[in-house]
């Protein structure tokens, strides 16, 4: 005897949700070939298989769109970044890990931003660009509160924050686009290249400007 199996039905809330991700993901598998700003309204909602108008109950703007993929992104790694400095005995190694389980676990996502980075449309290179600024600010922050620093004006911590950042960005850059046999030395490159950042910093004094 077959037992009758009764599924709720979809809640409003819960359809639209479903509907946005599809815009979100459908947005990034087009991208993928043309860029985001080749994108036209019009495609985004024939992918996700809602009319046009619809689009708008989900976001004002194809800006807006991409803006919240950099927040899926970018954003979500900067509050992880921030919930593992509150870990006891959290160092260098763990931050590294962090930033490249985060892209490995969306890797069409940072595929996306690493080409949008520079290359893309005005909107995205701003979001993406703020976003990078946080991390640098957050990271100043953390770097102020280090003893053998306590010396250091403003000014040259925060280029200490931006070079730290600015390496490891490049190297998820190059670590998208590479095969996954060479993707874990990319990853102990990367270490060794913030370590060297963060010895050369034990021995700059303010007064080594020039």
């Amino acid at each position: 005897m077959l037992t009758e199996v009764s599924e709720q039905p979809e809640s409003r809330v819960e359809r639209k949700e479903r509907t946005r991700q599809a815009l979100l993901e459908g947005t990034l598998a087009l991208a993928a070939d043309r860029g985001f700003g080749a994108l036209s309204l019009r495609e985004i909602t024939r992918n996700a298989g809602i009319v046009p108008t619809a689009f708008y109950r989900h976001f004002s703007s194809l800006d807006e769109l991409g803006t919240a993929l950099v927040d899926a992104g970018i954003r979500q790694l900067r509050l992880a970044l921030r919930q593992l400095r509150r870990t006891p005995n959290a160092g260098l190694t763990d931050s590294i890990r962090v930033v490249f389980d985060q892209v490995d676990q969306r890797e069409q996502l940072f595929g996306f931003l690493v080409r949008e980075r520079f290359g893309g449309a005005p909107a995205l290179r701003g979001a993406i660009a703020i976003e990078l600024q946080l991390i640098t600010r957050e990271l100043v922050a953390d770097l102020s509160r280090i003893p053998a620093l306590d010396d250091w004006s403003p000014e040259d911590l925060e280029l200490a924050a931006d070079l730290l950042v600015s390496t490891v960005a490049d190297d998820v850059a190059a670590y998208v686009d590479a095969s996954l046999r060479d993707r874990p030395a990319m990853v102990e490159r990367t270490g060794r290249q913030l370590r060297m950042i963060m010895l050369g910093m034990q021995s700059w004094r303010p007064s080594n400007r020039y």
